[in-house]
């Protein structure tokens, strides 16, 4: 039986509200105040997801997401080191910020309407544009998702996915098997294993997904996008200075690459830079980190960590990285992508 979408909503909305409430009871400190307080802060990643987020056999975290969370560290303590990783899978990953389990969820999530409202959670800023594709098996001789019609495809719970899915069907008059499962593993695994036609995710990860099937080259990835995915980090509501510094952490590290400032020269250009617009971003000649609740400095500390926009994005999705990908649409705006900032000014 399926379950109106009205009742739905409100039964994400008292889930959103009781997880909430039931974190605002736990005390009235800031998320910086209780980040300070406990020495450390707490990111929700993903499952691993190549070039975002991925553990490597130590243990140790890194990615164009995870990154942000170096950076929020670096912020607030000068020590990038001062983030640690709470894997979460799609299902689980906004429930567990509601709840105050993490501080910040750095993880490949669309910004949508029904997020943003309702659920008690706030996305802060857009640091990858990304889109719905396909992945499946060449031998299927299928060049166009329209040729799909009667096929079934893998698809994770609890993302945009499914009902990205279900509008193009709907919309282009085809019909879809959808598959769900719980976790990215098991998505991924039941494609492998032939249990689906086709599997359908953003194309970023889908990128990755083929670089670590057991045989890449019987796989394709259609040349095809049927939806927006807007990427970014969330926190909670109701934290405006949290909200601001994540957000503007991620405008620090758009606005470094348009202004030149890399992890190799922002020591240097602190000091001397004449660029009214670098001495205010770095600090020089301004006090916009105090008014954060930071340093002055937090800017030089959060580029000498990960580097600007550009330096993370090639580190991860480069011509040398495990998961290259095109820069396309998040090439900065003044070189004909969307990628824009506002100003520290």
């Amino acid at each position: 039986m399926k379950t109106p979408l009205l009742s739905l909503a409100a039964g994400l909305a008292l889930v959103a509200a009781s997880a909430v409430s039931a974190f605002a009871q736990g005390g009235s400190q800031s998320t910086l105040d209780r980040i300070k307080a406990r020495g450390h802060i707490v990111c929700g990643t993903s499952e691993g997801v190549p070039g975002f987020s991925l553990q490597d056999n130590k243990g140790v975290w890194s990615g164009f997401d995870t990154d942000v969370c170096r950076a929020l560290a670096a912020a607030i303590f000068n020590d990038q080191d001062k983030a640690q990783y709470l894997s979460l899978s799609s299902k689980n990953r906004l429930v567990a910020l509601q709840s105050g389990e993490i501080d910040v969820l750095a993880r490949t999530t669309t910004w949508t309407l029904s997020r943003d409202i309702g659920q008690g959670l706030s996305f802060t800023a857009v640091n990858y544009y990304d889109g719905q594709g396909f992945i499946l098996r060449k031998k299927l001789g299928v060049n166009t998702v329209k040729e799909l019609n009667g096929a079934s495809v893998c698809v994770a719970q609890g993302t945009t996915t499914e009902l990205n899915l279900a509008d193009y069907g709907r919309t282009n008059n085809i019909k879809f098997e959808t598959v769900a499962f719980a976790t990215l593993e098991e998505t991924v695994a039941a494609y492998e294993a032939g249990r689906c036609d086709a599997y359908t995710t953003d194309l970023s990860s889908l990128a990755g997904t083929r670089n670590k099937l057991q045989k890449p080259d019987e796989h394709i990835l259609l040349q095809e996008v049927i939806s927006k995915e807007p990427l970014g980090p969330w926190v909670r509501k109701n934290d405006q200075a949290w909200f601001d510094i994540v957000r503007w952490t991620v405008f620090a590290l758009i606005n470094a690459e348009e202004l030149g400032v890399t992890q190799a020269n922002v020591e240097e250009l602190a000091k001397s830079s004449q660029n009214p617009e670098v001495r205010r971003m770095l600090g020089a000649e301004s006090k916009f980190g105090e008014s954060l609740g930071l340093t002055n400095d937090w800017v030089v500390r959060i580029v000498k960590a990960v580097g600007n926009y550009g330096e993370s994005f090639e580190r991860h999705f480069g011509a040398q990285s495990r998961n290259p990908l095109p820069r396309g649409v998040n090439k900065l705006w003044s070189q004909g992508g969307l990628q824009y900032a506002p100003p520290i000014r």
